[in-house]
């Protein structure tokens, strides 16, 4: 026994109960649902318009590609893509750094 601290005894009382197990699956449940349509399924969507930017480049076609560059796609090759940044300066990048089409005529506006 400690000089100025009294001790404790702890009395017989029951321990408070629990949520129950049904509680416990609803509540998982909703979680799921929040994560999927909060989450999930915008990425997904944004995903899927990618690809198909992505699929449908051709040549002549003015993008914007990740590193903030604009150019005109002089060739597309498989998984590359040549693009023209200036008159006489071509580098070539893959196709999925691509983030946007840009309409006709902008680069000139610039």
């Amino acid at each position: 026994m400690s000089l100025f601290i009294a001790n404790a005894y702890a009395e017989g009382a029951a321990a408070a109960p629990g949520p129950s197990m049904t509680g416990q699956l609803v509540m998982l449940g909703i979680f799921a649902l929040v994560f999927y349509f909060l989450l999930l399924r915008p990425q997904l969507k944004r995903q899927k318009e990618h690809k198909s930017l992505i699929d449908a480049l051709q040549k002549g076609e003015e993008v914007v590609f990740a590193g903030g560059l604009i150019g005109t796609i002089q060739k597309v090759d498989g998984d590359f893509a040549v693009i023209e940044l200036a008159n006489g300066v071509e580098v070539k990048v893959q196709r999925a750094s691509i983030v946007a089409t840009l309409p006709k005529g902008t680069i000139k506006n610039i």
